[in-house]
């Protein structure tokens, strides 16, 4: 007897419950959505457009109202001067409609052939302004006695301007001059270098030391618990005012620390600016090395702040591990080395891996640590200071959003190698 066929697919019951589950799902999906794409999907449109950092400011029409004679007596006659402009002198300006009361004293005898006249007001549709563009409004009057006896200031009633501004963010302009400006810089490759320099450095340097501080306060002694606090002073502490003590540390003038100590332990003659000097080149024999002493420093401080946040989550991920297996393996003659190795590696390659994952994306994009130590000279320049410099030093806007899709870019790659060959936990 054949045995009855299952049926394939969901049930109309299941299906209504997924409708109704993706309903109540559709508006925190598309709030989290925007919260993630938007500022992404902006900055690639920013980088594709020629913007500097005073587009970003709406172009607005300024006028200058005058008087342009002294009308002393009745029906002496004189002109009121609209000096109009626009602000800007890129962007345009569309649909300009200006609007004015003029004194009741004075007698309106003429009015530009763009203006309408209605009573005292004035409605005159000036067009549209391109860029920089000024003109003159000219409008003539007559004084009656009224004005005579006590002159009005034509300045207490402003003329109001209606337009539509031209928003360089929504323009049709786009260009890929800011990439290929990017590319065929000097400077771009070197920058790109240092950047990776400091970011594999100083992410495997915070994962070595974290691992090692994690096996150490993995033991048990007195004091255990007051050492994993001062463990983490560096990663809770301000970054302005960690970074000022080493800079402190490392000043090469009469006040640095480092260098007096030196001086005294007879190491050094004469002091060396640590965050000042470029490179040193270390002679081999057979090859010569040019040693990034500024770079390298940024990543022992990178180093320092950081090592605590590996060190945390390795600490627990080693205290969740089964002692048997470790038991087993003292009495079989394994030594500690042989332990660690052979069972503790293996079973923190799963948090190794995300940590460096999280690690290598904070650390290249790491801005605040090389600005406050190096401001960024001396070889330290990496892509996310480059992207400040850009926008806001030299204010191409477009400039430094390219920049920023370039990061965005290696990141990407970096993120797709990572997922394609990370290893799993083996818990």
């Amino acid at each position: 007897m054949s045995k009855p066929t299952p049926p394939k697919g969901l049930g109309p019951l299941a299906k209504r419950e997924m409708r109704f589950a993706y309903a109540l799902l559709l508006p925190t999906f598309l709030v989290v959505l925007s919260v993630v794409l938007f500022p992404l999907l902006a900055n690639f449109w920013i980088a594709f457009k020629p913007i500097q950092l005073g587009d970003l400011r709406t172009p607005s029409v300024l006028v200058n109202e005058r008087l342009m004679d002294k009308l002393e007596t009745v029906g002496a006659e004189g002109d009121i001067r609209y000096r109009v402009r626009n602000s800007s002198r890129k962007s345009d300006i569309e649909d300009i409609v200006m609007t004015d009361t003029v004194p009741a004293s004075l007698t309106i005898l003429s009015v530009d052939e763009r203006c309408i006249q209605d009573g005292q007001n004035l409605t005159c549709d000036l067009g549209d302004y391109e860029g920089g563009k000024r003109e003159d409004i000219i409008v003539r009057v007559a004084a009656t006695q009224a004005f005579v006896d006590a002159p009005d200031n034509i300045k207490d009633t402003k003329p109001v301007f209606e337009f539509v501004p031209e928003n360089a963010l929504l323009s049709g302009d786009f260009t890929f001059e800011n990439f290929s400006k990017l590319f065929d810089s000097s400077d771009f490759w070197p920058v790109l270098w240092a950047s990776l320099y400091y970011t594999i450095f100083g992410t495997l340097g915070a994962l070595v030391m974290g691992l090692f501080a994690a096996q150490l306060l993995n033991m048990s002694f007195r004091g255990r618990s007051i050492l994993r606090g001062l463990f983490l002073s560096p990663y809770v502490a301000p970054v302005i005012a960690v970074a000022f003590a080493w800079v402190l540390l490392l000043d090469a003038g009469p006040g640095g620390t480092l260098n007096a100590l030196l001086q005294q332990l007879g190491v050094i003659e004469a002091p060396i600016n640590f965050l000042g000097t470029r490179a040193v080149t270390l002679d081999f024999g057979l090859f010569t090395f040019d040693f990034p002493v500024a770079l390298t420093v940024v990543i022992l401080f990178e180093v320092w702040r950081y090592f605590p946040l590996a060190f945390l989550f390795i600490l627990a991920r080693m205290q969740s591990m089964s002692t048997d297996i470790y038991e087993a393996a003292e009495i079989d003659g394994a030594t500690p080395i042989q332990q660690f190795w052979y069972i503790s590696l293996p079973q923190l390659m799963g948090i190794l891996a995300v940590l460096f994952l999280l690690r290598f994306i904070w650390t290249f994009n790491k801005f605040d640590d090389i600005f406050l130590l190096t401001g960024g000279a001396a070889g330290t320049r990496t892509l996310t200071v480059n992207v400040y410099e850009q926008a806001f030093a030299v204010s191409n806007l477009g400039a430094g959003a390219a920049v920023a899709v370039v990061v965005f870019a290696v990141l990407l790659f970096f993120a797709l190698i990572f997922f394609k060959f990370s290893p799993e936990d083996d818990a």
